[in-house]
């Protein structure tokens, strides 16, 4: 009687010979598979037992682990818009292939060509159409109803509340679909992101290759929370948000610590790592071309530390994903009426400077000082896609801003040289053009530190109509000189780092010069 009791327990917890056959998170029907680099394939399967993936031509064998998990890695792809069979078989351990449909996987209409993931908080969450008018694209609707591009997809990785995890969720609590750019996936209220779907359509368009995106984002959150803890770990001096502890429920966080709570980490969702847990980490080790990141604005208050977790962010994730070339390509912040915004913006300048692999589109010119929510996110995608275009794709294009390369007081003047420009303009309002120069966002000061507007001495040229100006005069080449009457021993320089912050000054390739300062 023992010997059948033990029996029946025993069949009764070793579930079936062969387990149901799973891939890894990022696999399902319509997906897009990076092309020119080798693509991990992964998943679980029975312990032991040898799994094939067969796609393009190429069949590759591996062995599960003790623990069931598999991968094997196809060889670099072409780009093909031909939707073609992924197919992924278990054999049993003695090479029989198993013929039941659960152990055979096959996904449909799988393409090859670039994948980019887009996270960040709530300027990347902003929908192509939403319900509140603060909080869509401009033109999202028109957008929507024009799209029909089965070659291009997209992948909204976002779960419900709670949206954060204290550790790896794998697999993750939202379900992954692979939806065609066409007007009934785009024309519904709060769907995918609206920089997501311009920056894969700008993609598509100029390279002529079916087109992925992944999109995982949560509005009001700070960067520690999408950044693995690899990334963290990676930069000494963060090691104070390293050894901060994690709590998992509302009730031990309210139990928590009055100093543990504060901003940037003021809710259980700004925990460092608990989105990248959530919402990222799943879809690791998928070869992809590089993500796309908007965030900032939570962190605004901490600029002398946003650039060391920008390394932190980008370590973590290229790491991660097995990717050393990973390419970033990120959104400066655009000015919304806070003082810190000079000092972030200039912080995230300097990590683009830093990091080979990443690059940043200057937004100075965009949005609304009441509103951190720029609308016309085409326009911001435009000058995230030239970066991808130049950096990822090898385009021979001018694709930065203007930067300082060096500069020198002379006869009471700043002389500044910049690197990505051959010449400067001022874009206007026709109001009244002349008050524009003086209201370009320069100042200057000398050893008393009190700031004065400066102005830009050699601009030459200037167009008229009827004796009224059409245009105001450009700067030939890439010198500018500031003065003020007012400063005539100036010491320090600073560009936009007083109301209202806004850029009006552009390179002679139609892109912002970014707040700056000298002379610290």
């Amino acid at each position: 009687m023992k010997r059948i009791l033990l029996s029946v327990v025993g069949v009764a917890f070793a579930g079936p010979l062969f387990a149901a056959l799973k891939l890894g998170v990022p696999f399902a029907d319509g997906m897009v598979l990076q092309r020119e680099m080798k693509v991990p394939v992964w998943g679980t399967a029975d312990a032991g037992a040898e799994v094939s993936v067969s796609f393009a031509g190429q069949s590759v064998r591996t062995t599960a682990g003790t623990n069931g998990a598999w991968r094997v890695d196809l060889e670099p792809l072409v780009a093909s818009k031909e939707g073609r069979d992924l197919v992924v078989t278990e054999f049993s351990p003695g090479n029989q292939a198993i013929k039941q449909s659960n152990n055979q996987t096959i996904l449909h209409d799988v393409l090859v060509g670039e994948v980019w993931y887009c996270s960040g908080q709530s300027n990347t969450q902003l929908p192509l159409r939403g319900t509140n008018v603060r909080f869509r694209d401009r033109n999202g609707a028109l957008i929507a109803q024009m799209t029909d591009k089965p070659c291009v997809r997209y992948v909204k990785a976002v779960c419900e509340e709670p949206k954060y995890s204290v550790t790896p969720e794998i697999p993750p609590r939202y379900d992954v679909v692979w939806k065609k750019f066409n007007r009934k996936n785009l024309m519904p209220l709060n769907g995918f992101s609206a920089i997501g779907v311009y920056f894969a359509l700008e993609l598509h368009s100029s390279l002529d290759v079916p087109v992925g995106i992944v999109g995982s984002y949560h509005g009001g959150t700070n960067i520690d929370a999408w950044t693995p803890t690899c990334g963290t770990a990676s930069r000494p001096d963060l090691k104070d948000v390293l050894d901060r502890p994690l709590f998992a429920t509302k009730e031990a966080w309210d139990a928590a610590p009055k100093e543990m709570r504060l901003s940037p980490f003021n809710g259980l969702n700004q925990q460092r790592s608990v989105l990248w847990n959530s919402m990222v980490a799943a879809w690791c080790p998928m070869a992809m071309r590089g993500f796309i990141w908007y965030q900032g604005c939570h962190n605004a208050k901490e600029p002398e530390r946003y650039c060391s977790k920008m390394h932190a962010l980008y370590d973590g994730w290229s790491q991660m994903f097995e990717n050393p070339g990973l390419k970033l390509c990120f959104v400066q912040l655009a000015p919304w009426g806070e003082g810190t915004i000079p000092f972030i913006q200039e912080a995230q300048a300097r990590f683009a400077a830093e990091e080979r692999n990443a690059s940043m589109a200057v937004i100075n010119d965009v949005g609304n000082l009441n509103d951190i929510h720029p609308r016309d996110k085409e326009l911001v995608v435009k000058r995230l896609a030239i970066h991808a275009l130049k950096e990822a794709y090898g385009w021979n294009v001018r694709a930065d801003s203007p930067t300082l390369a060096k500069w020198e007081v002379k006869d009471g003047k700043f002389v500044l040289d910049f690197d990505h420009a051959e010449g400067f303009y001022v874009y206007y309002d026709s109001r009244d053009p002349e008050a524009r120069v003086k209201e370009l966002g320069f100042e200057v000061c000398g050893t008393n530190g009190v700031w004065k507007v400066a102005g830009i001495d050699n601009f030459v040229g200037s167009r008229t109509r009827q004796g009224k100006p059409t245009s105001l005069p450009v700067v030939r080449g890439s010198r500018l000189v500031v003065s003020s009457p007012e400063v005539p021993e100036p010491v320090k320089l600073r560009y936009l780092h007083s109301h209202p912050w806004t850029g009006r000054l552009y390179s002679d390739v139609d892109l912002p010069l970014g707040a700056f300062h000298v002379g610290d």
